[in-house]
């Protein structure tokens, strides 16, 4: 699924711009489809502005290429739509005229009907909110109908895909998936013949730090596919992750490792850093790779003893990065001014993780709050990682992590090619906070019984980046350069 993630460092191959606008996203979509054949994309309604004639432009401008390879049986195009708890609901009224009046486009231009039969709800919380939004499309669909009529009649439902975005959410999924089962029978007298659970790995690692990030990630999977089994409903799970640890570890270069990794999901996101900022050929190679393997690897499936304990390391990794993050706050708000955007974002409301936590803190977006620790020469997988390493050593549970975190050894080591001591070391004289994030190295790197630094070339010119941003910012100078030039060298803006 290649997503609008605004996470490129380098321009679009096809547009030589590093900033994509609404108007772009058109023609980015098509591409997607026709030349790096991603099954999907995901066209985001969420917290940023979006081009509401895309099923016109699309169909419009590439009949032919749609009648030759249907949109919504070969291809496929999917809302995510606002969260009206989050956001005000007008938006998602437009975003549901949108996909009623795409089902009539399409019939009336003689292409596959209906376009668009699925949606992505963020920041899922309760079956409750997942009914409403089925009610409210039953309502939308049911009104149109009445004022401008349809052929077939609207379509009166849709597909719903939950999107889990924290830790607590993603070690319990089930007490969302459970009652929305027994709510979607009694309201259509039958079971959804699949569903699509879509497991978060930004907002997890933002609000709780990398490790329990990963660990809540299996046991949503684990889960997931328990609950198939027992209602006889067929579950393909989607994965959204970045090309950095941090953000998932997911880039062309490390797809081998990182498939098996997430085993047992059956779609994974290709966000804009994946697409652009590695060679062409690169990314469709992994592409094929991932289509070939995602469909046949089986989940590992956890225990109830296995699932206690992974609650149980989540919480102590979490509490040790809470603390340091939520003292480091007001620096990463004032130092994410100087992270350029890539996509025409709406203003950025909320708390601690999009108000996606349970802070009184406020935080930029994952992707920017990333770049700046990466913009610093401190990668975030650190912060809490060391301590909670350290803890967990001497409960006898590091054996149980390492088998289940398979990369973590090579996420750290590749995190750590990009720190810079000196600067660390620096900023905890002014931050204090930094101190534990300087015990966190120390505790890693005797973890991992190796030195965590530069290694190659351009870890050497990352480091002296991050020192120039450093001081520069000191002498309140631009580090635009500095910033983007950084982020070309490890491919990733955040």
């Amino acid at each position: 699924m290649a997503t609008q993630h605004p996470d490129n460092a380098q321009a679009a191959y096809w547009c030589d711009k590093k900033f994509i606008s609404t108007s772009d996203e058109i023609e980015e979509c098509f591409l997607s489809f026709s030349e790096l054949k991603c099954d999907e994309y995901m066209w985001d309604w969420e917290g940023k502005f979006v081009d509401e004639s895309v099923i016109d432009k699309l169909f419009r401008q590439h009949h032919d290429f749609f009648k030759k390879h249907p949109l919504g049986k070969d291809f496929f195009l999917t809302f995510r739509i606002p969260n009206i708890w989050k956001e005000k609901g007008f938006r998602l009224a437009r975003a549901f005229m949108n996909i009623l009046t795409a089902e009539d486009l399409a019939e009336e231009v003689k292409l596959h009907s209906p376009p668009i039969f699925e949606v992505i709800l963020p920041m899922t919380k309760t079956a409750e909110q997942l009914m409403h939004v089925q009610e409210t499309f039953a309502k939308i669909a049911e009104l149109k109908d009445q004022i401008f009529k349809s052929s077939k009649g609207a379509m009166k439902q849709i597909d719903l895909i939950p999107l889990f975005e924290e830790v607590d959410d993603l070690n319990h999924v089930e007490r969302v998936l459970e009652p929305y089962l027994a709510a979607y029978k009694k309201a259509f007298g039958k079971k959804p013949t699949y569903m699509r659970p879509f497991i978060a790995r930004s907002d997890p690692a933002l609000n709780a730090g990398l490790v329990p990030a990963v660990l809540s990630s299996k046991v949503a999977i684990s889960t997931i596919y328990k609950i198939g089994k027992k209602h006889k409903i067929e579950m393909y799970p989607i994965i959204g992750t970045g090309s950095l640890p941090f953000r998932g570890g997911v880039n062309p270069w490390n797809i081998a490792e990182t498939i098996h990794e997430y085993q047992g999901i059956r779609t994974m996101t290709l966000q804009s850093a994946f697409r652009y900022d590695y060679p062409k050929e690169d990314v469709v190679k992994a592409m094929n790779l991932i289509r070939k393997k995602l469909p046949i690897l089986k989940p590992r499936m956890l225990t109830d003893e296995e699932v206690k304990k992974v609650i149980k390391i989540t919480e102590i990794f979490e509490k040790e990065y809470k603390k340091t993050i939520e003292e480091l706050a007001p620096l990463v708000n004032e130092m994410a001014k100087n992270i350029p955007g890539r996509r025409e974002r709406m203003q950025h409301i909320g708390l601690f993780g999009y108000a996606r936590g349970d802070g009184n803190v406020t935080l930029p977006r994952a992707i920017t709050f990333n770049s700046v620790f990466y913009c610093l020469g401190v990668p975030p997988e650190f912060i809490g990682t060391g301590r909670g390493l350290k803890k967990i050593k001497k409960l006898g549970l590091d054996k149980f992590v390492n088998g289940l975190y398979l990369n973590l050894w090579s996420d750290l080591i590749h995190a750590g090619k990009y720190l810079n001591k000196e600067n660390l070391q620096l900023l905890s004289e002014t931050y204090p906070a930094f101190k534990d994030v300087i015990e966190d190295v120390k505790l890693t790197e005797e973890y991992l019984d190796t030195n965590l630094g530069p290694f190659k070339n351009h870890h050497f010119v990352h480091r002296n980046l991050t020192s120039s941003i450093y001081y520069k910012l000191l002498m309140k100078e631009s580090v635009a350069f500095e910033v983007e030039e950084a982020a070309r060298l490890r491919r990733s803006l955040g």
